[in-house]
């Protein structure tokens, strides 16, 4: 099973246990996947994770560009969010999104429309607009996550590990959010090589 490569002193749990502790209402974040245009698949260890029945709620940024990538998601949860990224088929997916999920607004966009792409400043700009906790966001196809003034970004990448012309270097990565009351821990899972690591990073809402 995966490695654990935490950001916090709290121990972390491995991926299995992440994804089998019954009590957790786990989010997948996820997004860029570009299926079938720059990448054929998920990748094989990401699949064996992602198991229906365990994850409430899917937040995606977009690029899944088919109806099958789509039906994948949505066989996995039936909450599925997306929301349209530059080359979605789907023409009906929105802009923008805003989803409340216990105390925290989670605001979901691609990101194609912001310049600079991936900038800071231009992404706290879309939090303030949206006024939410958290501002999830791709397109850079490069995973990020930072806090400003108690507001939570992040940036799952792309879960296919697909090609961008921002970087040529893309490690597949995706994550799932764990929301307990005003805390939300998330795990950042990375194919490196033939491995899966996990991250482990903690933001808490103000009160």
């Amino acid at each position: 099973w995966p490695l654990c490569l935490c950001r916090s002193p709290l121990s972390c749990r491995t991926a299995r246990d992440i994804l089998f502790y019954a009590e957790m209402v786990l989010i997948l974040v996820i997004g860029d996947l570009h299926i079938p245009h720059r990448a054929y698949d998920l990748p094989a260890k990401f699949k064996k994770l992602l198991v229906a029945g365990k994850i409430q709620h899917i937040l995606s940024t977009g690029n899944l560009c088919t109806k099958e990538t789509h039906d994948y998601l949505k066989s996995l949860a039936s909450d599925l969010h997306v929301v349209r990224g530059d080359f979605d088929e789907n023409t009906t997916y929105p802009d923008t999104k805003v989803v409340t999920i216990g105390q925290f607004k989670i605001g979901l966009i691609h990101g194609h429309t912001v310049v600079p792409w991936g900038d800071h400043e231009a992404l706290n700009m879309v939090q303030r607009q949206l006024d939410v906790d958290i501002l999830i966001s791709g397109h850079t196809h490069r995973f990020e996550t930072y806090e400003v003034n108690n507001k939570f970004f992040i940036n799952p990448g792309s879960a296919t590990g697909a090609y961008s012309s921002i970087t040529s270097d893309v490690v597949p990565t995706f994550a799932l959010m764990d929301i307990q009351a005003s805390h939300v821990i998330t795990y950042v899972y990375q194919l490196r090589g033939e491995e899966v690591k996990v991250e482990k990073i903690d933001y808490t809402k103000a009160a």
